[in-house]
């Protein structure tokens, strides 16, 4: 099964204020594209060829860095244009509101941690809602990686790469954590992925 890149689910200009239309166009039409690019190109005659994207990201992992890289960042992009939508953040569904409460006591609580994972991941990388062992957790990853490889399930995750940002925030990550949180996610989405994570 070979890797496409997908259109955004939403405009280029769409998720303006907090992310603008040339980052988007960047991060997806020449970010994205890359890994697409490099991860099929990899792919071709690996043990992986044909198999799920999620296969290839978890059994290429320690074993062969250029497609584990690829792929890992197909898969993270995949998720991450679907979990921001226009007018983002909002009211969060009833089970995933009553699980982030039962994990971190308050949503106020929970947008703090996620936001100080965002800021203390040193380098290029991600930070994560992740259910681990039943609870939802904040996890930070470098590069490609996700939860997906250290032993959890991925319900929202924010791009701290640089190219994710820069345009619009310059060095001012704390910043773009935060408008992500507050006023991109698309809770609706998490809610989704939560609900798959836990059967």
């Amino acid at each position: 099964m070979s890797f496409s890149l997908p259109d955004l689910p939403y405009a280029y200009d769409a998720l303006q204020p907090y992310m603008s239309k040339e980052t988007l166009e960047y991060h997806h039409d020449k970010h994205h594209q890359a890994y697409v690019t490099n991860g099929n190109n990899l792919l071709k005659g690996s043990e992986w060829e044909g198999k799920a994207l999620e296969d290839v990201v978890q059994g290429s992992f320690g074993k062969n860095a250029g497609l584990f890289n690829n792929a890992g960042q197909h898969f993270n992009h995949l998720h991450f244009w679907n979990w921001m939508k226009p007018n983002g953040g909002g009211s969060i569904p009833g089970e995933l509101e009553k699980a982030l409460l039962d994990s971190f006591g308050s949503l106020d609580k929970m947008k703090e941690d996620f936001i100080q994972g965002g800021v203390t991941q040193f380098g290029s990388g991600w930070c994560w809602l992740t259910v681990q062992n039943g609870k939802i957790v904040v996890t930070k990853t470098a590069n490609g990686e996700s939860p997906l490889v250290h032993g959890g399930k991925p319900i929202l995750g924010c791009d701290v790469w640089e190219h994710s940002y820069y345009i619009d925030y310059r060095n001012r990550r704390p910043d773009y954590v935060k408008a992500f949180i507050e006023n991109l996610v698309n809770w609706e989405y998490v809610a989704q992925m939560y609900s798959a994570a836990i059967k």
